[in-house]
């Protein structure tokens, strides 16, 4: 048991120049991918979080030779669909809902039953989303309580292509869905809302068949099945996720300023950018690059004293969703009220994260109007905390957690916060930046 963090004072100004990990969501999709390459995949800068060490659990009990160097992970796979047929495998998610959801697209076509666990918080999750159209290729699924894990999935040998309409802008369906039609012989016809494209973007690089059709609020992606494709070296680029705390804590810091290189700026992902610029922040992208298909660069963040109240654009939802938690910070130092609407979900994170932001908020004496969807948020600049604040049963939600110890270190105040080994789950170097910061 670990006992809380706790933090007495804001932090003081800096100038530095950082590198944060490797991106999650690429870290896993590599992985996933390297495990239907034929021949040997190298990555490098992989995230090994929680969540990645699963991923690649997961894949060494359906037999894929996994191996760390040095500086590199490798993979090695006899290709599409060469999972070892085994008996009674038991697949555990972790906290991830990125790897349960893209890994059963995976698992359509193995024809032996696999069960599929995770911890207590991706437990409570929904998956129905996923397995519904699953279901379709010709997988089934049972399941004891509804639609949650634990699942056993069982798929076949002979999965049929689908249409798939895709309504949520969920990226992890999406890619659970185009990882099972990689597999399927045939054309797998989706519709898609938008959402983060890193899987379509890596399809694209790896010559894998795909065609895609952008449309106002849709994608419409055709998926041919079954092309074999070679092993590939990919170097991880830094999260934007993860940068995300650093961008707000710099933002609402005074007299400081901070470099955080070679980060992801895919489109799909940069909202909280957008987002923040629009309240007035100030952010430069600089040394813009392409890499493999992902837009590359680096961030540079100076404080912002006057930070302008927002009516959230809706169409900013999908490009932000793990980073709204950081953006509600900033909306409580800002003079006026924010509005953000259509964020349920928010709540099918590893927390309910729309009430638990404006929980933290409240403690901060920041009154908020909170719907299941929407969240009204009443700035105010002069924030002053007199009262111990304590931050627990959050469900060991990481990104609780960061965003507790960024209102911490920058509205000040005495805070305990509960479950600091919650950030091994996307980002253990977190509290170490957070040091270097601070010398």
């Amino acid at each position: 048991m670990y006992s809380p963090f706790i933090i007495k004072k804001k932090i003081n100004s800096f100038n530095k120049t950082i590198h944060v990990s490797g991106d999650k969501s690429l870290s896993i999709r590599w992985a996933l991918l390297a495990s239907q390459a034929k021949g040997k995949s190298r990555a490098y800068n992989l995230l090994k979080s929680l969540d990645v060490i699963s991923t690649l659990n997961c894949l060494k009990k359906l037999g894929i030779k996994i191996n760390f160097k040095n500086n590199f992970c490798e993979i090695e796979s006899d290709g599409l669909n060469s999972f070892k047929n085994k008996k009674n495998i038991i697949l555990n998610s972790g906290n991830s809902g990125t790897l349960g959801r893209l890994i059963l697209g995976l698992l359509v076509h193995y024809n032996n039953k696999i069960k599929m666990i995770g911890d207590r918080s991706l437990s409570k999750r929904d998956f129905s989303r996923v397995t519904i159209p699953l279901k379709k290729f010709g997988a089934s699924f049972t399941h004891k309580s509804k639609s949650k894990l634990p699942i056993v999935i069982t798929g076949l040998k002979n999965a049929k292509p689908i249409k798939y309409y895709e309504k949520k802008g969920s990226a992890q369906c999406k890619s659970s869905v185009m990882l099972a039609a990689l597999n399927t012989k045939g054309e797998t016809f989706i519709k898609a809302k938008k959402s983060r494209d890193h899987t379509e973007i890596l399809f694209k690089y790896l010559k894998i068949p795909i065609k895609i059709k952008k449309r106002k609020n849709f994608d419409l992606i055709k998926i041919n099945g079954g092309h074999q494709f070679s092993g590939f070296n990919y170097n991880i680029p830094s999260d934007i996720s993860s940068s995300a705390f650093f961008i707000v804590l710099t933002l609402l810091s005074k007299k400081s300023q901070l470099t955080i290189k070679n980060v992801n700026i895919n489109s799909s992902r940069i909202g909280v950018i957008t987002i923040l610029k629009k309240m007035g922040a100030k952010i430069i992208l600089k040394n813009k690059k392409i890499y493999k298909g992902e837009k590359i660069a680096n961030i540079f963040i100076k404080s912002t004293k006057n930070i302008k109240a927002i009516n959230c654009p809706k169409s900013l939802n999908s490009q932000a969703i793990d980073e709204f938690l950081l953006i509600f910070l900033v909306a409580a130092k800002a003079k006026g009220i924010s509005s953000f609407k259509d964020l349920s979900e928010l709540n099918q994170k590893e927390s309910p994260r729309l009430k638990l932001g404006s929980k933290i908020l409240n403690l901060m004496g920041i009154k908020t109007i909170l719907t299941n969807s929407s969240i009204k948020i009443f700035g105010n600049p002069n924030i002053k905390i007199k009262n111990v604040i304590k931050i627990k049963d959050y469900l060991k939600d990481h990104r609780i957690f960061m965003m507790s110890v960024i209102s911490a270190l920058t509205i000040g105040g005495h805070w305990k916060i509960s479950d600091p080994d919650s950030i091994k789950t996307s980002f253990p170097d977190f509290l170490k930046l957070i040091n270097k910061l601070k010398k």
